[in-house]
């Protein structure tokens, strides 16, 4: 019995060894196909740009503006009755120019701006003659229709950046404001301004009066909008009809 249960493992084992090394054999056939390594390359990357997908998917569900306290805005307007003190709408308009008086009705344009794009009468009126030289006019000049001196306003509101008495064109004062223009009144008198001041929309700063260089307009106001960026100045009229 016993030898033939030796037989029987003899004859077994030869059996298994064949095995394996048919296995062994059909993994170094399967190996040796040119298209098995870049198959395997590209099945991995495709396994880990899936992952890489799903993970940056996840991360971005994960915190929400909800979540952070992020109010999104709105397009309708904010309810300032519902607005502690002091809080400032967001969507709050931007403050408009006015005209630096208080009448409109009761001036005139005197000497209005120099346009490049005007006729050729707009541009005659807008020339200043001083000192036997013709100068473009940089601003309008507002004149009472019954020559009277007037109330002058701060057509925004602002700081005043600028008092001064200069030979030529008279008391001047200078307001900057937030929307980056700069106002400036000439030939002013009674200025009741100082530099450094904050003045509101409306707020009376001087009286129209005299100066040197407008000599001819006698009493008037010399008013002038400057962008702050590169100080060009801009036509005051282009600014306060855009807004009627």
């Amino acid at each position: 019995m016993n030898d033939q249960n030796k037989g029987f493992q003899k004859e077994e084992a030869p059996k298994t060894a064949q095995g394996a090394q048919s296995t062994t054999s059909t993994w170094k056939r399967l190996l040796a196909k040119k298209w098995v390594f870049p198959a395997t390359y590209m099945a991995a990357a495709a396994i880990i740009l899936t992952l890489m997908w799903v993970y940056q998917d996840a991360g971005k569900k994960t915190v929400s503006q909800e979540d952070l306290g992020i109010k999104v805005s709105s397009d309708k307007a904010t309810d300032t009755s519902k607005a502690p003190d002091g809080a400032v709408a967001v969507n709050a308009q931007t403050e408009t120019i006015q005209w630096p008086v208080k009448d409109r009705t009761l001036v005139e344009v005197s000497i209005p701006f120099y346009d490049t794009n005007a006729t050729n009468e707009v541009k005659q009126a807008a020339m200043i003659q001083y000192n036997d030289q013709l100068t473009p006019h940089t601003a309008i000049d507002l004149k009472a229709k019954d020559g009277a001196a007037f109330d002058v306003l701060a057509a925004l509101s602002g700081k005043v950046t600028a008092v001064e008495q200069n030979p030529v064109v008279g008391s001047l004062v200078e307001i900057t404001h937030s929307n980056g223009l700069t106002s400036i009144y000439q030939s002013l008198s009674d200025v009741k301004v100082v530099k450094g001041a904050e003045v509101k929309k409306g707020d009376i700063i001087a009286k129209a009066g005299r100066n040197e260089f407008e000599k001819e307009d006698g009493v008037h106001l010399h008013f002038e909008v400057r962008q702050v960026s590169d100080n060009a100045a801009v036509n005051p009229e282009t600014l306060l009809n855009a807004k009627q």
